[in-house]
């Protein structure tokens, strides 16, 4: 049996994923819906031209690119930790709350994109992506 806290980190990365391919679906469904009811001509999609999408294909697509920023600085703490077989549960802890603040994140911006709320939970995410890696680094001294 594997330790627990490298079992958190594993599960952690994977709920991340997750979160980006249900993010992408949701994208490509709202994207769907707009091509079919006319909001968006098809010619837009042959250079992804979208600026005069409905405000929920935009908002999608950005929050389908914001899983591919903070989270490539949280998978590669995590890959290091992993690597170096340092993935206390403390860290472990830090990767699961990180991951929710993510979930949090999305839920906020897809769902009413309230910017005082989303903002509030984006700082957690920074401030626990800083931790994690703090945490990571004091490890190893």
């Amino acid at each position: 049996m594997h330790h627990p806290a490298l079992f958190l980190v594993i599960l952690a990365m994977f709920l991340q994923v997750l979160l980006t391919i249900v993010v992408m679906f949701i994208m490509g469904r709202r994207r769907f819906t707009a091509h079919k009811t006319k909001a968006i001509p098809s010619h837009a999609f042959k250079t992804m031209d979208l600026d005069n999408a409905p405000e929920s294909v935009v908002v999608a697509g950005r929050n389908f690119s914001n899983q591919f920023e903070m989270p490539n600085l949280f998978f590669v703490a995590c890959l290091l930790a992993i690597s170096l077989n340092n993935t206390s549960l403390f860290f472990a802890v830090v990767s699961v709350l990180f991951v929710v603040s993510r979930i949090v994140h999305s839920y906020v911006h897809l769902n009413g994109n309230f910017i005082v709320a989303r903002f509030c939970v984006f700082l957690v995410g920074c401030a626990l992506l800083i931790i994690q890696w703090i945490t990571l680094m004091v490890t190893l001294l």
